[in-house]
């Protein structure tokens, strides 16, 4: 299926998605029933990299991308560039907040796709108590009911913040949620340091390894755990710390577009790594060409399953 022609900006139709507020208003169910309805992914396997676009940042307060600080602020402009990402069929998925997921259940855009999502938007960006990071979205269960498989999860681990060991206990419940029904757990660890009022994440690898260690011992099992781990300096140190499937994510790089692409190209030739879970880079990218950015990612994943009897 080709990628669909939208307009976006000041020339789009601003009615285009009103169908969804008459849904909203007049039949909430129908998310419920979308849900229902809708074709299930066949599944992952070892070897078939997965794509999956994130969608989840403004839950957050999130908004901003590189220069721009209210790029994602306009829903129906986002709305847009997700369904051009979503119709290319190397994207296997979406990890996304309620609210938007559920307008993608009632465009039909997620037929056949991978459903993530995201469960702890507490930790609102610029917060006073950032890393206090409440499960303010997807519960376990309403993502079982939805028919998705698994959640997300931001698992900041600052040292100087006393909420960091409550956050941990969080997120190790939603690991055990997730697990007894049989969901992936995606954990998306960061060792975090308070920097000049703000909350900044450590990309060093040794710091990145570290996280990924507390991570995974995070729950009472690990059965179902996925990392969600940054592109950095020595990968093949960082994927020798786990032997958890591994998704990278985007982030909000400020290097050109093929330097990012050769980053992630090199990540994911390493054991391990199971695909891509990328949002801003791809969705706002610097040429405003979302189709190209994400058939050029798409390009760098593998599709062909193992041959396990080697």
């Amino acid at each position: 299926m080709s990628a669909p022609i939208i307009a976006t900006g000041l020339a789009a139709d601003p009615r285009r998605y009103a169908h969804l507020t008459t849904l909203r208003l007049e039949d909430p169910a129908a998310v419920a029933r979308a849900a229902q309805a809708r074709r299930r992914h066949p599944g992952v396997k070892t070897g078939v990299q997965n794509f999956i676009v994130a969608a989840d940042h403004p839950a957050r307060g999130a908004i901003a991308v590189g220069n721009n600080p209210t790029a994602m602020a306009d829903r129906l402009d986002l709305l847009d560039r997700l369904q051009t990402a979503l119709a290319n069929p190397a994207v296997d998925g979406v990890l996304a907040s309620p609210d938007i997921l559920d307008d993608l259940l009632l465009l039909g855009a997620l037929e056949g796709k991978l459903i993530f999502g995201s469960m702890n938007r507490g930790g609102l960006a610029g917060l006073v108590n950032e890393i206090d990071d409440r499960f303010t979205a997807h519960t376990a269960q309403a993502l079982a009911d939805l028919g998705a498989d698994g959640g997300k999860m931001l698992t900041r681990i600052a040292l100087d913040d006393p909420a960091t060991v409550a956050a941990m206990e969080a997120c190790a419940k939603a690991i055990d949620a997730l697990a007894e029904r049989k969901l992936i757990a995606m954990v998306e660890p960061f060792l975090s340091v308070h920097e000049n009022g703000k909350v900044c994440n450590d990309l060093s690898t040794d710091a990145v390894i570290k996280s990924v260690a507390i991570a995974s011992g995070l729950g009472s099992t690990s059965a179902y755990t996925w990392m969600k781990l940054p592109v950095v300096a020595e990968m093949e140190r960082v994927m020798a710390a786990t032997t958890m499937p591994t998704v990278l994510l985007g982030g909000d790089p400020s290097g050109s577009q093929e330097e990012v692409l050769a980053g992630w190209g090199a990540a994911l030739a390493l054991p391990g790594v199971q695909g891509l879970t990328v949002g801003r880079t791809l969705l706002y990218p610097q040429d405003g060409d979302v189709a190209g950015a994400v058939a050029s990612a798409a390009s760098l994943l593998n599709k062909q399953p193992s041959n396990t009897q080697e």
